[in-house]
């Protein structure tokens, strides 16, 4: 596993001063985040960020399973005044150690620091997370454990609360319940109540003490997260008398895997939709969380789609520009049962733009609208798509592809009247 921190501090027009010993004495309060993979964790952590009303400044520890990170990508990038440090590997097993490290180098900057968040990957034991902050004396000294957050996807808590484990691998969904201060029922409207009750009535047989807050796109108010005090470690003994044990590994299912690809240059998004929209008609069931940012052909804006399961959401977003020196990449996150890595990584290299276009501006074409129909070629690259194309008829058409199944050299012979 490895180690990869991207270190961004925003100056602050409002710095507050610290003697020496004010800063080593000085203990920020962590929020652990935590839910299973796409319940919406990522989507709390901006509305966090974005918030108004907690004055408060943070520090990010993203952790991501796979080898290749998105989720620092989308994290809103107008978020002020943040430090984000991105961890890649499973952080209550592998990479335990790093989060330690990560800790440690942020001693130096908490005087710009109010809290540490840290989201962890959706296939993470929140225990050897909360372990790290009473079995390390310098780790003690700087930061105190302020709660553990569980989201909890109620449309599909159920299933993967029921999943039979192999033996000896824990349920992470159980875990994250049982170990929540506070527990984010979220995607309450893509459920009835009958629904919503079944599920309150799961999680309370697991943590029967938790507090449940319903939201809908993961909104809550902040200070219902933040500075709440609300982890015990009593409790958790209770619980778990082992929790202090730093010799227990985590054991993951060896049937899910994480699949991730990474490619500098850009894509034609016509055909990513159209890959993402098989894999969902014959593979949705396996795919418990998958997430990307895209470079698209001919369009400035960042492409960024997630989903779970059957549930996919993707577009353009405004609020995710390319910023003009940053390097045009593309990267996926597929985590899911029985993934054949190889067709993964060729279907998505397939959407990848590689050549010049066909055709350029004033070229005579034939466009397919279900019959062949002439034209000409009014722009390259437009809205994403290879070429926006004037019909005859005065009609404009974009072709999806740059292929002779979309648009065809018009044979010289047959003219077409501008």
């Amino acid at each position: 596993s490895s180690l990869a921190c991207g270190t961004a501090l925003v100056p602050s027009s409002h710095l507050l001063c610290f003697s020496w010993y004010d800063l080593m004495s000085k203990i920020v309060p962590v929020t652990v985040l935590t839910g299973f993979l796409g319940s919406g964790k990522t989507t709390l952590l901006n509305h966090i960020l974005e918030s108004p009303d907690h004055g408060m400044k943070f520090a990010i520890i993203e952790n991501e399973f796979g080898e290749v990170g998105v989720d620092e990508n989308i994290i809103k990038e107008d978020s002020e005044e943040q430090i984000i440090e991105v961890m890649n590997g499973c952080i209550c097993c592998t990479v335990r150690g790093d989060l330690v490290k990560v800790l440690k180098r942020l001693r130096s900057k908490l005087d710009n620091i109010d809290g540490v968040i840290i989201e962890t990957t959706g296939l993470a034991d929140p225990a050897p997370v909360a372990q790290t902050f009473f079995v390390d004396d310098e780790v003690q000294k700087s930061y105190k454990l302020d709660g553990i957050i569980t989201v909890v996807d109620a449309k599909h808590i159920t299933e993967h609360l029921e999943e039979e484990k192999p033996e000896g691998v824990e349920n992470e969904s159980v875990e994250q319940i049982a170990f929540a201060d506070r527990i984010i029922l979220n995607k309450t409207d893509l459920v009835d109540d009958v629904k919503l009750g079944e599920v309150e009535a799961k999680v309370k047989k697991i943590n029967g003490a938790v507090e449940i807050i319903r939201t809908e796109y993961s909104k809550v108010d902040p200070k219902k997260l933040i500075n709440i005090q609300a982890f015990s470690l009593d409790r958790v003994l209770e619980m778990d008398p082992q929790f202090m044990d730093t010799e227990g590994e985590h054991q993951h299912d060896q049937s899910v895997s994480s699949i991730s690809f990474k490619f500098d240059g850009e894509l034609n998004v016509n055909k990513l939709e159209r890959w993402l929209g098989i894999m969902l008609q014959t593979k949705a069931q396996d795919m418990f969380r998958y997430k990307g940012v895209m470079a698209v052909k001919g369009m400035d804006t960042k492409f960024v789609f997630q989903g779970v399961h059957m549930l996919f959401s993707g577009g353009f977003q405004d609020s995710f520009k390319w910023k003009p020196e940053e390097p045009r990449t593309c990267r996926f996150v597929f985590i899911g049962k029985n993934l054949d890595k190889a067709d993964l990584e060729k279907n998505f290299l397939d959407c990848k733009v590689t050549s010049e276009p066909r055709f350029k501006v004033g070229d005579v074409v034939e466009a397919n609208i279900g019959s062949w129909t002439g034209g000409k070629i009014l722009k390259v690259w437009d809205d994403g798509n290879p070429y926006r194309i004037q019909l005859e008829n005065g009609d404009q058409v974009w072709a999806p592809e740059d292929s002779d199944t979309f648009v065809r050299l018009k044979k010289a012979k047959q003219g077409y009247a501008a």
